[in-house]
């Protein structure tokens, strides 16, 4: 039999904990050019190109991951909605055959 269990809550935590984490990236980026924006001045020439490089790309940096954790959390709640159907689906199951069993008929002795 299967030694895993999830627990019910297991996958809409995980699901929350990853929006969390997407928007705590995001405020971190944001907070990185603002940390580096005082640096901004003291570079020049090629040194400078990878600053402004980033603080160029850094909306779209931060567009990208929110839009690849969005599709991360889109999975683990369809992975959630696919565990609690298949519990459901294994109760209703289990429900039907039980019903269909005669239990009065079945003796336990000893041999």
């Amino acid at each position: 039999m299967n030694g895993w269990d999830q627990g019910t809550e297991a996958l809409v935590d995980m699901a929350r904990q990853t929006e969390d984490r997407g928007v705590e990236l995001a405020a971190l980026i944001k907070l990185l050019i603002f940390a580096a924006e005082p640096l901004f001045p003291k570079f020049h020439g090629a040194g400078r190109a990878p600053f402004d490089r980033f603080k160029e790309h850094a909306d779209r940096l931060t567009a990208d991951l929110k839009g690849h954790l969005n599709r991360v959390n889109t999975a683990q709640s369809g992975l959630e909605a696919t565990f609690a159907g298949g519990d459901q689906e294994m109760a209703d199951r289990a429900t039907r055959k039980m019903s269909g069993a005669v239990f009065d008929r079945t003796k336990f002795r000893p041999r």
